[in-house]
């Protein structure tokens, strides 16, 4: 299954392709048969290749001119419901972060995928016209490591569309 966000692709990416990772129970056919090789694609095949996806926690910050904060609100609600993965985002009236997890073989289409986020989803969810100021793309082990030492972001609970 091919995953990724409509639209042109950033310049120097044109070869790279994210996929969602199986659960191993859609890839059980044996190679040697038809059902084995219809389901050889996505997640098998990158696997091959030496490309398995992995987690990424993406704090996304964006800011821009005042907005009333119910507005704001509402668009990130609408955005979280477009987005189910989305973790936690807070928000005031000029400004507004995003944290979540990000499936990708590696740092550039995790961050490729996240600078997407906000300008794809800016009319259908009705967010307001705000630039992204800041991206921090971070592996699962290293958002772990930080928390464990206690610095780094804090886990995202409560989850959900929370004022700063």
């Amino acid at each position: 299954m091919r995953r990724g966000r409509p639209g042109a692709m950033p310049r120097g990416t044109a070869e790279r392709t994210l996929t969602s990772v199986g659960t191993g129970d859609a890839v059980e056919g044996p190679r040697g048969s038809a059902e084995g090789e219809q389901r050889e694609g996505g997640a098998l095949a990158a696997e091959r290749e030496g490309e398995v996806s992995r987690l990424w926690h993406i704090t996304l910050s964006v800011s821009g001119a005042e907005a009333p904060l119910a507005e704001v609100r509402r668009g990130l609600e609408q955005l979280a419901h477009d987005h189910p993965f989305l973790l936690t985002s807070r928000y005031a009236n000029d400004h507004a972060e995003i944290r979540y997890w990000e499936e990708a073989r590696d740092l550039h289409d995790a961050a490729a995928v996240a600078l997407r986020l906000w300008g794809e989803h800016r009319s259908s969810a009705r967010l307001p016209p705000w630039e992204i100021v800041g991206l921090e793309v971070i592996d699962r082990g290293t958002y772990h490591q930080r928390i464990a030492e206690g610095y780094g972001p804090l886990p995202a609970t409560p989850v959900g569309v929370h004022p700063f």
